[in-house]
């Protein structure tokens, strides 16, 4: 079935096609880009050229670092009826397994293949227009397939259609409107990439559906933020990591010249927002820093304002019911529930709270804690400036996977830091392993890949 259709391709009497794009052909889509302001209408001339050039069949794994030419390159595949789908990463592997659970796709980038053997459509550095009527889309189609990241196991596919994605963005805006409320409009500088389930949401969704404009890039060092955000007309919201947020608030402390503009707001997910981290970015930045809470198989279903409240709001019309090992999803735009692995507690008015993963859990001699709170009292050290504490694969003799850590601590030592541990931690479950490195393997979207902890740390000596 083609995703998106022009009015004289159906009968007149289907009436469940809506616009691939909202808003007049005069508001702002995205701004930053080489392109400069890109107002929606020329947007839509470009997805219509594009799409005329593009591979006839097959889905599209979409790379493209540019967050203007992704969202040209998502717009242009629905025109051809294909699903974009997001690999769990860019790593050659990941894609490549993607292509192979879906015969017939192809890549489309704006820079060269990842790897060779995979069919690949660079898009034109020069983009070109074609005029045409108003494009439409039928709900019912295939949007995306995501992938999870596959951290704690193989990645799993998670198809969304046109419709999920309509009503996700909707609940977005509902709780995130009064950011930027009596405006027109929110200038979005995002330092997440679109490929991650977030970044598709808030970036590439966010401007495409709903009122908002987007910068064409994705900054990541604080220098760069601070470039995207000056791009930016008011009111300007910054969507983020807990991981460049820290990178953000400690670039600035480092370079006192850098002018950071007012922001509307801040939002962030990927990853728990330590309480001492958004109360520092709201002192700093005298806005609200909005954390919001989903996954790539639900997308985003409740938030919370971290530094004054540690329950979540569901979303309207969302329910959460814990199950033994993690919860269960009810949200407007399943179409079934989703069983997710995270803990939580409800309280009597809907609101929940996060108790970690159930792979997260610990149980050692009797006694139980979590990785997520052990890495909390980790980061609250004094000079520790990033760090995590993770469980090793091997067993000891008493057949006790035992717990590791990493700390990136310039001016401490390894024996420093366990000290401070002691006093916070119980002894059975202090780090039998602890490394002091110089920084931490994050990905794209600030999350660690158990693998590359692993090889951090190094096999035990004998």
């Amino acid at each position: 079935m083609s995703a998106v259709v022009e009015p004289a391709a159906r009968p007149a009497r289907d009436r469940r096609l809506v616009p691939l794009a909202a808003g007049a052909d005069a508001r702002l889509l995205a701004f930053g880009g080489a392109g400069g302001a890109v107002p929606l209408g020329r947007f839509l001339r470009q997805v219509r050229a594009l799409a005329a050039c593009l591979p006839e069949a097959g889905h599209a794994i979409n790379l493209c670092e540019d967050r203007y030419r992704f969202l040209l390159a998502f717009c242009a595949a629905a025109v051809r009826g294909q699903a974009t789908l997001l690999p769990p990463s860019r790593a050659p592997e990941a894609v490549a397994g993607v292509a192979r659970r879906h015969p017939g796709a192809y890549c489309l980038g704006d820079a060269d293949a990842p790897a060779p053997g995979l069919h690949h459509w660079r898009l034109p550095e020069v983009l070109h227009e074609a005029d045409g009527g108003a494009l439409q889309v039928d709900p019912r189609a295939l949007a995306v397939v995501g992938y999870t990241s596959g951290t704690t196991g193989e990645p799993v596919a998670n198809a969304k259609p046109w419709a999920a994605f309509h009503t996700s963005t909707a609940q977005n805006i509902t709780a995130l409107r009064h950011l930027w409320a009596g405006a027109a409009q929110v200038h979005v500088v995002a330092t997440v990439p679109p490929q991650h389930m977030y970044g598709m949401e808030l970036s590439v969704l966010l401007p495409l559906l709903g009122d908002a404009a987007v910068h064409a890039g994705r900054p990541f060092f604080p220098r760069d933020i601070v470039r995207a955000l000056a791009q930016a007309p008011v009111p300007r919201l910054l969507v983020t990591t807990p991981v460049h947020l820290r990178a953000l608030l400690r670039g600035l402390d480092a370079e006192p010249s850098l002018a950071m503009p007012p922001l509307a707001g801040i939002v962030s997910a990927t990853a728990p927002l330590p309480v001492e981290l958004a109360e520092a970015a709201e002192a700093r930045f005298a806005c609200e820093v909005r954390e919001v809470f989903g996954s790539t198989e639900t997308c985003v279903v409740a938030s919370r304002r971290s530094a004054r409240e540690p329950a979540w709001t569901p979303f309207p019309g969302v329910r959460l019911t814990p199950l033994d090992g993690g919860c269960r999803v009810e949200a407007p735009q399943l179409t079934a529930p989703v069983a997710l692995a995270d803990l939580v507690d409800l309280h009597p008015d809907g609101r929940f709270e996060l108790r970690g993963r159930n792979a997260d859990l610990l149980e050692i001699a009797g006694k139980r804690a979590s990785l997520g709170d052990l890495t909390r009292k980790l980061l609250a050290i004094p000079g520790v400036e990033d760090g995590v504490v993770f469980q090793l694969d091997e067993e000891d003799a008493a057949g006790v996977r035992r717990i590791a850590a990493l700390a990136v601590a310039p001016g401490l030592g390894e024996a420093a830091i366990l000290a401070s541990l002691r006093r916070s931690v119980d002894p059975v479950f202090l780090p039998r392993r602890l490394k002091r490195v110089a920084t931490l393997p994050h990905n794209a979207t600030g999350k660690l890949p158990r693998a590359a902890l692993l090889a951090l740390i190094g096999t035990p000596s004998a």
